[in-house]
């Protein structure tokens, strides 16, 4: 018999209402004679899927695409106005900054309010308390008012709290990327842990690299409806193409104008391309493939010392590599007119994900002729050499020595 999924969502809908005018007393309310005057907006609209049990499933999409609502619809905090949402087992929530925590209580008491809050008994707090606060990593902090805390700390508090509850579901908001890099390395440990004991987390993140990494499945939300459902990786790839499609539209429909941006346009980038090992162009290679990288230029009179160079990152916006013509002591040959530059990779170094190049033409002083941000989006898929995981690969021989 097939287990029931974890979370059930049936013709979700949820909408608000906008006033057009400002909050005014109930005196000027009544003197106007008339109700105030609103807009209905739908945060979400007809929306449909199911979280099996034990996935980690991913929510992407644009800010107020209805992500959060739909979070807090799981949690119960929302009520939809039309479908229902079904929930199979204990449900612990990390939605907003410091929610359940009382500001003028210290860090001590709001562990026993927030437990509680969550179901647990004073003796379940007295016996994991410990494991909070060192979780937390704010020991020496316990026992001051929550007012005097950072965000960071309010974080690692409330994740904390909540991991220790125990819960069949976790759901957590983008808030963990407020937290600095070890502690949000703990909390994926703790999410492959739970993973591993057939526990269901539910996560909102614009971080997509993360999401492809730590995600079985995801949807994408666009103005409250549901554009896709599927694996994670393809769900992140089909939203990460909308938006760069989107960005380049948006290029093409105001073209670049010389700015300290832009660069000075005496030599200009007409195209960049990635090429595989037969010299066609792609946008999907395997770790280890053969590729060159190609930029195109024009330029509008004699540039004695051009230097041509890139920067590549990955979808969290991370810089991975940059290089240049003069980091390799290649002497360009002065250019004028059309022409292009090639720099061949014999194996690409990099594990799978999504990655975005940029381009540019200076000269040896730094000069800025032209650069063209992010002008190539490119997948890596797995190939040779396999490793476990991170950005770039290594290609390393194990031994036993």
């Amino acid at each position: 018999m097939t287990a029931p999924a974890a979370v059930q969502i049936e013709n979700l809908s949820k909408h608000f209402k906008l006033y057009r005018e400002r909050n005014q007393s109930l005196k000027a309310a009544l003197m106007r004679g008339k109700r105030a005057s609103y807009e209905e907006f739908w945060a979400l609209r007809d929306v449909n899927f199911e979280i099996p049990q034990g996935s980690t499933f991913g929510l992407i999409g644009e800010n107020g695409s209805g992500k959060s609502t739909l979070l807090k619809c799981i949690a119960q905090i929302l009520q939809p106005d039309q479908g229902r949402v079904t929930v199979n087992g204990r449900l612990a929530a990390l939605l907003e900054l410091g929610s359940g925590f009382h500001p003028e209580l210290s860090g001590r008491e709001n562990v026993y309010l927030n437990g509680s809050i969550l179901g647990l008994s004073k003796r379940e707090l007295d016996r994991k308390f410990d494991s909070i606060v060192g979780f937390s990593g704010i020991g020496e902090f316990i026992d001051q008012p929550v007012k005097n805390y950072s965000s960071g700390m309010y974080v690692r508090l409330g994740f904390a709290i909540a991991i220790n509850v125990e819960p069949d579901i976790l759901l957590v908001d983008e808030v963990l990327a407020v937290g600095d890099s070890s502690f949000q390395e703990k909390c994926m440990d703790k999410f492959a842990e739970f993973r591993k004991m057939g526990k269901t987390v539910v996560i909102v993140s614009h971080a997509m690299g993360s999401l492809r990494s730590m995600c079985d499945r995801a949807i994408w939300l666009e103005h409250g409806k549901m554009i896709g459902e599927g694996k994670a990786n393809e769900i992140v790839d089909g939203y990460l193409d909308a938006a760069y499609e989107a960005r380049a539209e948006h290029v093409e429909a105001q073209p670049q104008e010389a700015d300290s941006a832009g660069g000075s346009l005496e030599a200009r980038i007409t195209a960049v391309e990635m090429l595989d090992r037969t010299g066609r162009v792609r946008d999907r290679f395997k770790t280890g493939d053969e590729v060159t990288l190609r930029v195109r230029y024009d330029a509008a009179h004699e540039i004695p010392d051009p230097v041509f160079g890139y920067a590549l990152e990955n979808a969290d916006g991370v810089y991975v590599w940059a290089h240049n013509t003069m980091d390799a002591d290649l002497d360009v040959r002065p250019i004028d007119g059309a022409g292009s530059v090639e720099l061949r990779i014999p194996a690409l170094p990099l594990q799978p994900g999504t990655f975005e190049l940029t381009a540019a033409i200076t000269d040896s002083t730094s000069h800025l002729y032209h650069t063209l941000r992010r002008c190539v989006r490119f997948h890596v898929d797995v190939g040779a050499p396999r490793e476990s995981g991170g950005i770039v690969t290594f290609g390393g021989q194990w031994r036993q020595a």
